[in-house]
This record gives structure tokens, sequence and C-alpha cells, in this order.
């Protein structure tokens, strides 16, 4: 991990992962606090070698469901399928309601997409009232945000992997 992480997760049990293929799918808006979670990400995975790395950008939020599923079904049977997706956004509160309904339905997407794919799909969106928040999600008070999706990803990877030779 670099110096700077606080995070609270820990690398246990990501062991010979040198294979690992991981998809990132992060959107377009709040561009520079996105591009710093993938930035901190994809060095973590390089960190752990992953072997495969591949970066997929949407507009916004609302379509990281879509793009993780369309993702998944245009790999199927290529032999070219990760072994998890991480989708990366930041929604930060306005004076409207549409916060409220881009969280919510990014979320129940994200968690659809675990419940249906043979495979994980990391939540990496930042959902905060204020840009100071995010950043304090950059390396900051509450750690990585997007380095700890990697560990994240790694983890579920060796967790699955596990499962299979039960």
């Amino acid at each position: 991990m670099s110096e700077h992480n606080k995070s609270l997760l820990n690398d246990a049990g990501i062991l010979n992962l040198e294979d690992a293929s991981v998809v990132m799918v992060y959107t377009e808006w709040n561009d520079a606090i996105v591009n710093e979670l993938v930035a901190g990400c994809d060095n973590t995975l390089h960190q752990y070698k992953a072997a495969k790395i591949e970066k997929v950008i949407v507009p916004g939020a609302f379509e990281l469901p879509y793009a993780c599923k369309q993702y998944w079904e245009a790999t199927k049977g290529s032999g070219k399928q990760p072994g998890a997706i991480i989708a990366f956004g930041c929604v930060i509160r306005g004076e409207t309601p549409h916060f409220d309904y881009v969280c919510k339905a990014v979320t129940e997407g994200i968690l659809q997409l675990n419940l249906q794919l043979p495979i994980p799909v990391i939540f990496g969106i930042l959902t905060v009232d204020n840009e100071q928040q995010a950043l304090d999600r950059l390396g900051g008070a509450h750690g990585h945000k997007g380095e700890e999706a990697a560990i994240t990803a790694l983890k579920m990877i060796a967790l699955q992997r596990d499962l299979a030779r039960k």
C-alpha cells in the first residue's frame, strides 16, 4: 500500500493472485475525484501484480450498473472475463433530490449485479455531502477508497477461488 493510505482494510488473504483480472468501470462526472480513485486502485492492483486491468468510462453514476453488466456479457465465453469488476463514481449532494435517486439506483443496481453475476462487483462509489468529504476519502482521514476497492476485489477473487476448490 502507499504510505499515505490509512485504509482500514489489510491485505490478509491476498496470495498468489498474479493472474487476477479486474475491470474498473468509472464515470466522467466529478472526474478529478474519480480519476484519483482509479489511480489509487490501479497502483494497488499493479502492486499485487494483477495480470490484466481493463478500464471502461461511462458518463455518470447511473450508467455504472449497465456498463458492468454489458462488459460481463460482452466477454462471456471468450476466456477474457474478469475475476472482479469495480464500479467507481462520486455523487455529491446538491440542492435537489437527484442525489437520493441516483445513489439509491446505483446502490441497488450494484447489489443486483452481485446477486446475478458469478463474479463480485465492488461498490466504489463515493456518496458524499460535499467535495471535502470526497477528498477525505482519497488518502485522508478515511483512507483511500480506490486502494481499498482494489484490495476488496482481490480478496473477493481469492474467496471465489477458495470456494471453487471446496
